[in-house]
């Protein structure tokens, strides 16, 4: 993985995060800018998925256990996903929350699977 782009998706997720649990926070509903924030932080981990495919085949293999990266990278691109379909079915001051609360977990998810590219060894 490479550290730079680790950081982006940690400070997008935070800040999607913190933007729709303050907006749930005050009530407001899904709307196009809560979801859109969610929809940046995706964006950033299909990113995620292109560099986790194409790093090992240039020489840049995890140390950690592969299996277990793969398996927080594909959580973490699934939450998302679940996260808006809730939010939309549950169109309320709650369905925003819960979009601030899959973009954190996505933020620590994120570091995580620096830490298993990076430090462990398998």
């Amino acid at each position: 993985m490479i550290l730079g782009l680790t950081i982006a998706i940690v400070v997008v997720a935070l800040a999607a995060g913190a933007l729709n649990l303050v907006l749930g926070l005050l009530g407001k509903a899904p709307n196009d800018l809560s979801l859109g924030a969610l929809a940046l932080v995706e964006l950033a981990l299909i990113a995620q998925v292109v560099t986790a495919i194409v790093a090992p085949l240039v020489g840049n293999p995890p140390s950690g256990n592969p299996i277990e990266f793969w398996a927080y990278l594909i959580a973490a691109v699934v939450i998302p996903v679940l996260a808006v379909f809730w939010a939309l079915g549950e169109r309320n001051r709650w369905g925003t929350v819960v979009l601030g609360i899959a973009a954190l977990a996505i933020a620590v998810m994120v570091w995580r699977m620096q830490i298993i590219w990076t430090v462990q060894l398998a």
